[in-house]
């Protein structure tokens, strides 16, 4: 079930790169996130109405839904934000670097979770490359305050909703196609306004219709991928692997979106692989 779940995250790790990738190339990303989550909204709508009909809900598992929905809130606001203000090969690793940190630290303290002496090393090393990455070439006098601020809110954000996550799925509230949903419906109804407001929806289309569709899939692909993964495998495990994206985030921003300080990137990459792989293994 562990190789399972491996490859589960590790899949997801590759479209969470994806997506974030087209993100960066939209015109307004606002309008971007929106619309590939509109569209896989109304494909899983019909579906999360069949099984609430059919389970309803009690007031613990409302409460633990509206945690987790605050979170995907301040997450897809402030993801938008890093973009604006920061590369994706800074900004993208500086996120899910706080969040890879968080997250089995929080698993290990909340659901009693465990890693082993080479795990913590793993992480280490995990940790270590996606903060090299973000930081490495950075001038403190012109650091780009307002892309710092938006990825580690995003990184807190990532926790929150993922603990919640989580539980809800430990506890049986939901199945992990229809908690899929209700992520994708918080980015609908949060983004609705900014939406409205920037009337750029046609000219998104008409720029990025190809990328939308493929987002689409991607998006919430990545992450029902990785809600599979929390059934089966421990959160402290897997969640740092699913950081394997970040080495391709990175090269994708270096060689597609010709970023700068390539190679130490690189280099740093190999750090995170390294990491994944020994705590993939021996974790």
């Amino acid at each position: 079930m562990i190789q399972i779940a491996l490859m589960l995250v590790l899949g997801s790790g590759l479209l969470h790169s994806v997506w974030n990738l087209f993100t960066k190339q939209s015109i307004n990303k606002n309008v971007f996130l929106w619309m590939i989550h509109l569209f896989s909204s109304a494909l899983l709508l019909p579906y999360l109405l069949i099984e609430l009909d059919r389970h309803p809900l009690e007031l613990e598992g409302y409460t633990l839904l509206g945690i987790s929905f605050i979170f995907q809130i301040g997450y897809i606001l402030l993801l938008s934000k890093a973009y604006q203000h920061g590369e994706m090969s800074q900004v993208y690793p500086m996120m899910r670097g706080l969040g890879a940190l968080l997250v089995p630290i929080c698993s290990i303290l909340i659901f009693q979770e465990k890693l082993s002496a080479i795990g913590w090393i793993g992480l280490g090393l995990i940790v270590f490359g996606l903060f090299a990455i973000a930081f490495y070439g950075m001038n403190p006098k012109n650091m780009p305050i307002k892309a710092i601020t938006a990825a580690v809110g995003v990184g807190v954000c990532i926790t929150g909703y993922t603990l919640a996550d989580k539980t809800i799925l430990g506890q049986g509230h939901m199945t992990p196609l229809a908690l899929l949903e209700i992520s994708n419906l918080s980015y609908v109804v949060t983004l609705l306004i900014p939406v409205l407001i920037s009337r750029q929806i046609k000219q998104e289309w008409a720029r990025n219709w190809k990328l939308i569709l493929v987002g689409t899939f991607c998006s919430p692909g990545s992450y029902f991928l990785f809600l599979l993964a929390m059934n089966i495998a421990p959160l402290s495990h897997i969640s740092p692997i699913r950081e394997i994206g970040t080495v391709f985030g990175t090269l994708f921003g270096i060689w597609l979106l010709k970023e700068q300080q390539g190679f130490m990137r690189i280099m740093m990459s190999a750090f995170i692989a390294l990491g994944i792989i020994s705590l993939g293994i021996w974790g």
